[in-house]
């Protein structure tokens, strides 16, 4: 359940780091106005970064659904 949570709030930073690069590229605000949200969308991006860099470093790298399938061939 805590790997479902973490993921979850790791996917929503995502989103909302996406939802202001779109609300930017739209023109609906210039990130020198809002320059204390920038500093926090820019936070969030580089967390999330660190965390797909040491989760991709820390990943089994075998898919498990594969092993089983391959054990129950005999290979």
């Amino acid at each position: 359940m805590l790997a479902m949570l973490s993921e979850t709030f790791w996917i929503l930073v995502l989103a909302l780091v996406v939802l202001f690069a779109f609300f930017v590229a739209l023109g609906a605000f210039s990130p020198g106005e809002v320059a204390g949200l920038t500093a926090v969308v820019v936070l969030l991006a580089g967390l999330w970064i660190a965390h797909a860099v040491w989760a991709s470093r820390h990943a089994d790298p075998h898919d498990r659904a594969v092993v089983r399938a391959r054990e129950r061939r005999g290979f």
